[in-house]
């Protein structure tokens, strides 16, 4: 059954931004090499043992045809968005709710990496948005869904349009929605696995499921996405053992 978060249980749910620990980038000396390096409470990006994101082996998962489906419960809401210098990060606090064998999730937040931090086979596609979800005990899930050049994305486009150029704090859009199920593909199988925040803290515990069915975004889309960031993706991390479940 959906539910809503209280405000106060989704504030701060900016999981991309870390707005608040050390600085951190996606190169140079404050790079992922140096995560786990920049500060005690980032241990888990250097010493963690389910980090992500991975490198999805097709051949390696283990195909589950009773695992359950994906249920998404979402509708619009107003247009809430920021760029907090690692990515575009849109609210959706209120959106609706992820189901999953009757467990829910609320939908906090998703945001976007260039090229994508997922591969499939060893593919990275154009882009990835990571739909954020949190449940009533605080645990997360996270949906991840592909993009791959081709035609214009509509529900993305009302989303660029407005995208500040430069990192600032959070605005409102006035007169503008934005529903996250317009940005899910009509297929909903995925790939499961356990893993964390794929930026510091790299926190772990967090319920990955990646959407085997991409999406299209066009050239010019992704040329407004790359004047923003040229690239905003931790490399792919170690599977050390673990067992990636696929939803046919």
């Amino acid at each position: 059954m959906p539910f809503k978060l209280s405000a106060l249980a989704l504030a701060g749910l900016s999981f991309a931004a870390a707005a608040s620990g050390p600085h951190w980038e996606y190169e140079g000396r404050h790079g992922p090499a140096h995560w786990g390096h920049l500060s005690p409470e980032n241990a888990a990006c250097e010493r963690g043992a389910e980090q992500s994101p991975i490198d999805i082996r097709t051949a390696k998962v283990q195909r589950q045809a009773d695992a359950p489906a994906l249920e998404f419960d979402y509708h619009a809401v107003p247009l809430r968005l920021v760029n907090n210098g690692h990515t575009l990060q849109v609210d959706e606090a209120g959106a609706g709710a992820l189901s999953v064998a009757g467990h829910a999730y609320a939908l906090a937040q998703f945001h976007i990496h260039t090229p994508s931090e997922e591969r499939i086979d060893g593919k990275s596609y154009d882009m990835v948005a990571h739909l954020v979800h949190r449940d009533e005990a605080g645990k997360l899930a996270v949906v991840a869904v592909l993009f791959k050049r081709g035609r214009e994305n509509p529900a993305f486009a009302r989303v660029l349009a407005n995208a500040p150029l430069a990192a600032g704090p959070e605005h409102a859009v006035a007169g503008v929605e934005v529903s996250v199920a317009d940005l899910l593909p009509a297929q909903r199988g995925y790939y499961h696995f356990a893993g964390s925040l794929t930026t510091p803290p790299c926190s772990e515990g967090v319920q990955w499921y990646v959407l085997k069915t991409p999406v299209e975004v066009s050239a010019a889309q992704l040329k407004q996405v790359h004047l923003l960031y040229r690239h905003n993706n931790r490399p792919v991390q170690p599977l050390n053992g673990r067992v990636v479940i696929e939803h046919l």
